[in-house]
């Protein structure tokens, strides 16, 4: 009974994973709106209620896709240990845009549609991608290149301006053979909102 168990057990885990992969494939060609228990059914071979059996409903599939794709861009913007605290924040900024061209419609999914940031669970994971950039804004200011305000403040008003900047590229409002010395203009202004007046080099 304990090996059945065990085997069950693992079997639910590769089709929640077989299915998650189906819906991602369906989120990359679709969009979000695409995303629905039939289609990801159809893309990975399965009846819809097995769909139904791991997820409960089509909102709790997009839920977990949501979750898979927030951690997936939590991972991209975190430190890579770099010592000088800008160098920091400009990386991460970095590749937090590589993130969203890369995955656009992830991007949008996350950020810019109705389906969006709609349970505690995504929020609670979106919460943690803030806390990366939050954990990098106490550092700069540690180490005096950022003025001392609350961490939180600093990091939304660092996060509004390179959101922004990408949402403009994302949606074809900046050409695109500016999109990066724009987006390097963006965190050139806002860290020089950010810097410590008392910063010889601000």
């Amino acid at each position: 009974m304990v090996v059945a168990r065990v085997v069950s057990r693992t079997r639910s885990r590769d089709l929640e994973a077989v299915l998650l992969q189906a819906a991602d494939a369906v989120l990359r060609r679709d969009g979000i709106d695409g995303v629905t228990v039939r289609s990801v059914a159809t893309e990975a071979g399965v009846a819809p209620m097995g769909v139904y059996s791991r997820f409960g409903s089509k909102e709790g599939l997009v839920e977990a896709l949501l979750i898979q794709a927030i951690d997936d861009m939590r991972r991209a913007c975190a430190s890579l240990g770099e010592p000088d605290p800008v160098d920091r924040l400009r990386s991460s900024a970095r590749r937090y845009r590589q993130w969203a061209l890369a995955n656009p419609r992830h991007y949008r999914a996350i950020f810019l549609s109705q389906q969006g940031v709609t349970s505690p669970e995504v929020a609670e994971h979106l919460a943690a991608v803030y806390e990366v950039g939050n954990s990098m804004h106490e550092f700069a200011m540690a180490h005096g290149v950022i003025r001392r305000i609350e961490p939180g403040e600093s990091c939304a008003r660092f996060w509004c301006a390179t959101h922004g900047a990408i949402t403009f590229e994302l949606h074809s409002l900046v050409l695109p053979e500016d999109a990066d010395r724009n987006f390097e203009a963006v965190l050139d202004m806002v860290m020089q909102g950010l810097a410590d007046p008392a910063d010889p080099a601000a």
